[in-house]
Order: C-alpha cells, then structure tokens, then sequence
C-alpha cells in the first residue's frame, strides 16, 4: 500500500513529503526511542512516534521508512517538517493514539 493510500483510509493529515507519497509500506514500528527505533524497525516502515523533533527525519533517512506518524495531533516542530520537505520523508499526523494507529494500519495492510 502507498503512504498516500494510508493516510487516506486512516484519515491522517500530511505535514510534509507530499512529493513522496507514493512509497511502498511494507509495514509498521511503534516507538520512542530513536537508538532503539534504529537498531529494530525496517526498510518500508511506517513508523509511529511521539518524538516530533528534527532527529526523527534522519532515522527514518537512515532506514528507508516509507513514513513517520505522529499520533494524538501532536504539533510537530517547524524544522522537523522543513527537513522531511528537504529529504523526500512523509510526515503524517493522526488524532488517534499510537495503540490505535497500530491496529488500523495492520487491519489495512
């Protein structure tokens, strides 16, 4: 499924990376930590987190995620989303919580 497709079945806003929307997921991780997030999420990932600031563009960089998603309508940082405009990452953003983003991203995969 396309990060476009995903955001509009889940009814997610997109923040930035409007130009990448068409990148596979393959899948979905959930966390926080970011040294943690390296080390066990995947290429293709539509990766949920609540962190909002700039590092988050360069992990999912570094993976090759298909997307980040910020759950609950956290505000993210402006830099964060003129670097995910810099790197080709979407952003998205969800009024769900992280637990129910899960479960409908895998019930659509």
């Amino acid at each position: 499924m396309k990060v476009r497709e995903l955001a509009d079945k889940l009814g997610m806003k997109i923040l930035a990376g409007g130009e990448s929307l068409d990148k596979e997921v393959q899948g979905g991780y959930v966390g926080d930590l970011l040294s943690w997030v390296m080390s066990h999420a995947s290429k293709g990932d539509a990766w949920i987190t609540v962190q909002v600031h700039p590092n988050i563009v360069a992990v999912a960089v570094l993976l090759e995620m298909a997307a980040i998603i910020v759950p609950e309508n956290i505000p993210v940082e402006n830099a964060t989303i003129e670097k995910a405009n810099s790197e080709g990452v979407p952003v998205l953003q969800s009024a769900d919580s992280a637990f129910n983003l899960c479960a409908a991203i895998k019930a659509v995969l």
